[in-house]
C-alpha cells in the first residue's frame, strides 16, 4: 500500500490518471491531507464515497504513533514518536518571547556521524526516515499547534545523509496547493557533507542553510566531529563559499561553546579568519550536558567571542538554548523516554 504522505501533487495526480480519476481530485486529497491536515478518507466529505473507498484500497496516512509528550518550563515540548516498525524517534516544539513556534524534525533514526557533543551519536545509526515520516513529525505537532511559523531539519541524524527524502519533503512542505510553507522558514542543517551543500546550492530554492561548525582547527574538529576527516575545513569553506556565490544567501554557522576544548583565543582568532570572505552567521551555543564530561564555556567567554566576531564585522549571536531541562536542546535528542514523561 503507497504512502499518501510522501507523494508529490505532481506523483498523485499522476496515479490518479492511471485509476481512472480527473487532475482535480489529486487537488483535493492533497489540501484535505496536506492542508486541513485530515488522515482519514471518509473524512474527506467533498470526494465521492467509490473513491474515498478506492483511496483506502490503494493508499495509507500512515502518521507517526505519539508514545509521550514531555513539557518544559519554558514552553518548550519533546515529542516522542513511534515508527511503524517500532523504532522510536524525538521531535521538539519551542516558542519563544516573540511568539514564533517552530518545531524541529528528524531525519534518521540515530545518527552515523558520532560527534562527541551530540547524544544522538550514541544511538547509532538504524535507518534512514522516509519523507512521509519526516512530514509526519511536523503535522503532528502542527495539529496541537496550528500556526506553527518555522521547521527546522536539526533533531536526530544527518539530513544531507538522507538527502532524497529530504529534500523530497521539503519540496511537499513548499507546494503552494499543500503544506504551502514559507521556504525562508525552513532551515536545513548539515555537519559538514560538503558536497551536499553544493547539491543543496544547485536546488535554487530559498530555504535556509545551517553547518554545525564547532571549530574552525582541522585537528579540533576532527576529534570532535569525524565527518572532518572525510570533508576537512579548506573542503567545507569551498562549498559554503559556492553556496553563497549560487545563492546569494547567508550561511549560519553553528558553534557549540566547549571550555577549553573550542573557546580559547587560538580558537577565536581561527574561527575570525575562517569566517572572513563568507556571508556567514555565528550561533554561538552553550554546550547542553548529556552525560559527556565537557564543560559549557562560561558566559563571559562567550560574551568574548561574540564581541570579537562582530568587531570584525562578522554576524554573532548567542542562541539560547531551550529545552534543556527535559533533554531537548540542542545536541540532547537520544529517544529516550524521560523518567517521568506525560503519558497521552
Amino acid at each position: 500500500m503507497q504512502k499518501i504522505l510522501s507523494k508529490t501533487l505532481a506523483e498523485l495526480t499522476k496515479d490518479f490518471k492511471a485509476l481512472g480519476q480527473p487532475q482535480f481530485r489529486a487537488k483535493q486529497v492533497y489540501k484535505w491531507v496536506h492542508h486541513k491536515l485530515t488522515f482519514n478518507f471518509d473524512e474527506m466529505t467533498d470526494l465521492p464515497k467509490n473513491l474515498r473507498d478506492l483511496l483506502k484500497e490503494q493508499y495509507s496516512i500512515d502518521t507517526l504513533k505519539i508514545r509521550h509528550i514531555t513539557p518544559s518550563p519554558d514552553a518548550t515540548k519533546k515529542y516522542l514518536f513511534e515508527l511503524e516498525d517500532g523504532n522510536l524517534i524525538e521531535s521538539v516544539f519551542m516558542q519563544n518571547k516573540e511568539e514564533r513556534k517552530t518545531v524541529c524534525v528528524s531525519t534518521q533514526v540515530g545518527c552515523p556521524l558520532g560527534c562527541l557533543f551530540c547524544a544522538t551519536g550514541e544511538m547509532g545509526f538504524k535507518r534512514n526516515l522516509t519523507a512521509a515520516e519526516i512530514i509526519s513529525q511536523a503535522y503532528q505537532i502542527a495539529r496541537d499547534y496550528p500556526d506553527i511559523s518555522n521547521i527546522v531539519f536539526m533533531g536526530m541524524g544527518e539530513p544531507f545523509l538522507n538527502y532524497d527524502n529530504v529534500m523530497k519533503s521539503v519540496q511537499i512542505l513548499l507546494s503552494d496547493e499543500g503544506a504551502n510553507f514559507g521556504q525562508r522558514r525552513i532551515t536545513v542543517s548539515t555537519c559538514g557533507i560538503a558536497d551536499r551543500i553544493r547539491d543543496f546550492a544547485d536546488e535554487d530554492l530559498q530555504v535556509r542553510l545551517a553547518v554545525s561548525l564547532n571549530s574552525a582547527d582541522n585537528e579540533i574538529r576532527s576529534k570532535l566531529m569525524p565527518i572532518n576527516k572525510k570533508f576537512p575545513l579548506p573542503v567545507l569553506r569551498e562549498a559554503v563559499k559556492y553556496y553563497g556565490k549560487k545563492t546569494g544567501r547567508l550561511v549560519t554557522f553553528e558553534y557549540v561553546m566547549l571550555e577549553g576544548i573550542n573557546d580559547g583565543e587560538d580558537d577565536l582568532r581561527k574561527l575570525i579568519n575562517f569566517c572572513r570572505g563568507l556571508d556567514v552567521k555565528v550561533n554561538l551555543i552553550s554546550f547542553n550536558k548529556f552525560g559527556k564530561q565537557f564543560k559549557p564555556s562560561k558566559i563571559k567567554t562567550i560574551d568574548r567571542f561574540v564581541d570579537a566576531l562582530m568587531a570584525e564585522r562578522i554576524n554573532a549571536v548567542v542562541r539560547r538554548s531551550r529545552g534543556e531541562a527535559i533533554n531537548a536542546a540542542c545536541g540532547q535528542l537520544a529517544a529516550k523516554i524521560n523518567k517521568n514523561p506525560s503519558p497521552l
